[in-house]
């Protein structure tokens, strides 16, 4: 075999290779989740023990965590946001020393959010705390959602203190961003839980 037919070979292998690769990737019901998995080399599962750990702890369902931080960070421990907002969870400095008040933590500084531990642990506690205040609610997921968002008051004054379905709350928003942050976990979160029933 010639050198240029080893190569014309060798291109149309790489070729099938990798149209078979694209076939497999977009049999999935989100193909460009599948692809970012794929090209993440391990990094979107890379905290699945300490976020089932953290969500343990706290009561919440650890693919409800995982979604959040998919939206927040894409699984990037050292991603700093426009507002001081930090690691995975995109925590802020203020719902961490909450928590570090809450938990006695007298050692505490906004650098440990940049460990990925210690980030979930403190995104979790405070989303579990949103959903414990939010309670109430049929529905109390968009609420603690747009809590962690947002922050408790925006969305108090769009919930003006009483019952309220999820659409009421989504049409009574005059925050564009929240809305689709809160329409984009959930779908994520569904993402994971179908996901997991198929497995």
């Amino acid at each position: 075999m010639s050198l240029r037919h080893y190569f014309a070979a060798l291109t149309a292998f790489v070729v099938l290779v990798a149209l078979a690769a694209a076939a497999v990737i977009f049999s999935f019901d989100d193909p460009a989740y599948r692809f970012g998995e794929i090209l993440g080399l391990g990094r979107y599962h890379e905290y699945d023990d300490i976020i089932a750990s953290a969500a343990a702890r706290h009561g919440i369902d650890p693919l409800l965590v995982k979604a959040v931080i998919w939206q927040e960070s894409r699984f990037h421990a050292d991603k700093l946001g426009t507002r001081g907002e930090r690691g995975l969870m995109q925590v802020t400095e203020p719902a961490a020393q909450d928590w570090a008040k809450a938990e006695d933590m007298e050692t505490f500084v906004p650098e440990d959010l940049l460990d990925a531990g210690t980030n979930i642990e403190v995104g979790t506690w405070y989303l579990a705390r949103a959903l414990k205040h939010w309670a109430t609610q049929a529905d109390p997921l968009p609420f603690a959602l747009g809590e962690y968002n947002a922050g408790r008051q925006h969305v108090k004054r769009w919930a003006a203190g009483g019952l309220m379905t999820a659409e009421e709350l989504s049409k009574a928003m005059d925050f564009p961003g929240t809305r689709g942050y809160i329409n984009t976990v959930r779908k994520r979160y569904d993402f994971y839980k179908e996901r997991e029933a198929s497995h």
